[in-house]
């Protein structure tokens, strides 16, 4: 069982509570998670040490605490604002609040804002935006943004809006950041410039959700939304339809077969320049830089659609170790891709105990494709908790596999119920099969409607049946502006029958193009009739490079096309190429093809094999073929067998044509005479 997909990176915006380390006494550090992202505001003082190693950091901060502590001691409101920083961002709460509220008192804009910090943890909000609000009337950014998201917090988007400007507009990236998001859930075209603010300032969250923007207005202006994901890794598998009128049905799906396929983004020349798609990409690549994870899965899908491999699997690793399940499934197709399967099955399995349904369909595949049917089962269903359609998809190919049909006629209907269009047409195949043409119809529609190339293709093989040659023609035309072959092939076929040479011939170049031997074989007879009749062949004239039509005889042949096969002997021969000639006829004829018998049968002839060439003239004639019969009354006669020679005289005259018959009946006359002379 192969299995399908395309292989889909669904990314989502979320928010995330940033992580700043401290640098300068400056910045913007986040305090306890449970504050979700207040922070503390700490401006330079004199004295204050800069962090040191982390060999000496525990040895620092306590000699800039004695500092601290014995100037705060003697009332220095400076180093009382300070130490209150330093203690509330250690978590001693008891010990931060009397330092912060004397230097507040004082008149210590940092202190206030730090003291909103302190009692928001407490529990208490609205005594902590109080503070806030001092701290911000007074010029603090941080303060400004932490009333703002107090307000949000309760509604009031008016005042949210408000505090959020002026911590943004003073360069806060936490502020500018939380003004983009407000912005953006407003929808407003403002956002943009706020989450590029605080993207510049190094928020990794903003630089990713900036790239999303930058990448969805650019692709939409260009040909509509799309999500990058890795391309299809397998071919469909499957029933392939042939010229008996068989139907197709699909093979195995993991995560996104019951969508189109997305396609992939246009290829540019704005990689390292300065286009949208580009500049999108750099965020992304910053995003990921900072250990943004689901933008290190972005980044390496991306570079997965470009061909750039290696670096995107670094960025899947980074992303992976960092927890994301996608990225993780990612990385296995990659190592599935290069032949490392074993390592594959290890991501997948990673990602599928993390929930991810795609990676569960993987290792189902992986373990189908093994014969171990009831490990694959136990992954397939795993998927199916997940979420996954495409798990009750492939759970309906598995048992179909196993002759279980009406397991897999229910598993079929849980996915086509849910939408999954590939399943809808494996029920309708499963009911016509069963005879139940009316139940599969309609299932049918639904999966074409939906977009399933292969269930229009049968609604065109159904009508057909029918002698509804318009309406399955319709459906013919649909699967092959959707680059389905066989649907191509027909159309030409049709095309052909109506004379319009111009269309059959399109067609059929798609369908060949596609490996259609039927489709090949047809195009090189339409330009093999075009072709001027061969003048007289000149000794010692240089051989002619084969033509474009002999070119498609000889790729249908090698797909085993018999008449093919026949005609690439015809053109040898008439090359004076015997050895060829024999060897395209003999392939033919050990294929069943009796024309094919029958020039063979002459050539052997020709070259004193007679004996080899009445074989092949025998299986011919049994075949049907006249003329390999006259030429058994014709050999049967000149070695004096006159009954035998009477009898394939008999069969000439019945299979014909008619001149063949004309001889062998005056061969048989004659033939008579000599018996009875």
């Amino acid at each position: 069982m192969v299995f399908m997909g395309d292989r889909a990176t669904l990314l989502e915006t979320g928010r995330f509570v940033q992580r700043h380390a401290r640098n300068a006494a400056d910045e913007i550090i986040e305090a306890v998670p449970a504050v979700d992202a207040v922070v503390v505001d700490s401006t330079p003082r004199a004295g204050a040490v800069p962090d040191a190693g982390p060999d000496t950091e525990a040895e620092t901060e306590a000699e800039t605490e004695g500092r601290h502590r014995r100037a705060a001691e003697r009332g220095d409101t400076d180093a009382m604002s300070a130490l209150g920083a330093l203690l509330l961002r250690r978590g001693d709460l008891d010990g931060a609040e009397p330092f912060l509220r004397a230097a507040t008192a004082e008149g210590d804009r940092a202190a206030a804002n730090n003291l909103g910090v302190l009692l928001h943890q407490r529990g208490y909000p609205d005594e902590a935006a109080g503070w806030w609000r001092v701290a911000a009337v007074a010029g603090s950014a941080p303060a400004a943004h932490a009333l703002g998201r107090h307000h949000r917090e309760r509604g009031d988007e008016p005042a949210a809006e408000y505090w959020l400007r002026q911590a943004a507009e003073q360069g806060h990236a936490l502020g500018a950041y939380a003004l983009a998001d407000l912005l953006e859930h407003r929808s407003d075209v403002g956002a943009e410039r706020w989450l590029r603010a605080a993207a510049e300032q190094g928020h990794r969250e903003a630089a990713y959700r900036l790239a999303l923007a930058l990448e969805r207005r650019a692709t939409e202006t260009l040909r509509g939304p799309h999500a990058y994901g890795p391309p299809a890794a397998a071919g469909r598998a499957g029933h392939a339809y042939d010229t008996a009128g068989r139907l197709r049905a699909a093979g195995a799906a993991r995560d996104g077969e019951d969508r189109p396929p997305a396609p992939a983004p246009p290829r540019t020349r704005e990689t390292g320049g300065t286009g949208p798609l580009a500049e999108a990409e750099q965020w992304f690549r910053q995003a990921a830089a900072r250990g943004h994870r689901r933008a290190a899965l972005h980044l390496g899908a991306i570079l997965e659609q470009r061909g750039e491999l290696k670096e995107a699997g670094r960025w899947y690793l980074s992303s992976a170790k960092e927890g994301e399940a996608k990225a993780a499934c990612a990385l296995g197709f990659l190592l599935r891709d290069a032949g490392d399967e074993e390592s594959a099955a290890v991501w997948w399995l990673r990602a599928a105990q993390d929930g991810d349904g795609n990676a569960a369909n993987a290792l189902g595949a992986l373990h189908a494709a093994r014969g171990e049917q009831q490990t694959a089962e136990r992954w397939y269903r795993a998927a199916m908790d997940a979420g996954d359609v495409n798990g009750a998809y492939n759970l309906g190919l598995l048992c179909a596999a196993q002759d279980r049909l009406p397991q897999a006629e229910q598993w079929y209907r849980r996915a086509a119920y849910a939408g999954h269009r590939e399943a809808a047409n494996a029920l309708a195949v499963l009911l016509l099969q069963a005879g139940d043409a009316g139940g599969a119809e309609p299932w049918f529609s639904k999966a074409a409607e939906a977009g399933s190339v292969d269930a229009a293709f049968n609604l065109g093989i159904i009508h057909a049946g029918r002698d509804e040659n318009r309406s399955a023609l319709a459906w013919y035309e649909r699967a092959a502006a959707a680059g389905h072959t066989e649907a191509a092939l027909q159309v030409g076929i049709a095309a052909l029958r109506d004379g319009d040479e111009q269309t059959a011939e399109r067609h059929l170049r798609c369908a060949a193009g596609g490996g259609s031997a039927e489709a090949a074989f047809r195009l090189a007879t339409l330009l093999d009739a075009r072709r001027p009749e061969p003048g007289p062949v000149v000794l010692g004239a240089p051989v002619d490079q084969k033509t474009e039509c002999e070119e498609w005889y000889e790729r249908a042949a090698q797909q085993g096309h018999r008449r093919a096969q026949v005609r690439v002997g015809m053109l040898a021969a008439g090359r004076g190429d015997l050895t060829g000639a024999a060897r395209w006829y003999r392939e033919a004829a050990e294929a069943g093809s009796r024309n094919g018998a029958f020039n063979l049968g002459l050539l052997l002839a020709r070259e004193g094999s007679e004996r080899e060439a009445a074989l092949w003239w025998t299986r011919a004639a049994r075949a049907g073929h006249g003329r390999a019969a006259l030429r058994l009354a014709l050999l049967a006669a000149r070695r004096g067998e006159l009954s035998e020679g009477r009898k394939w005289c008999a069969r000439a005259v019945e299979l014909g044509p008619a001149e063949v018959a004309e001889r062998a009946a005056r061969l048989s006359e004659a033939l008579h005479q000599e018996l009875t002379a």
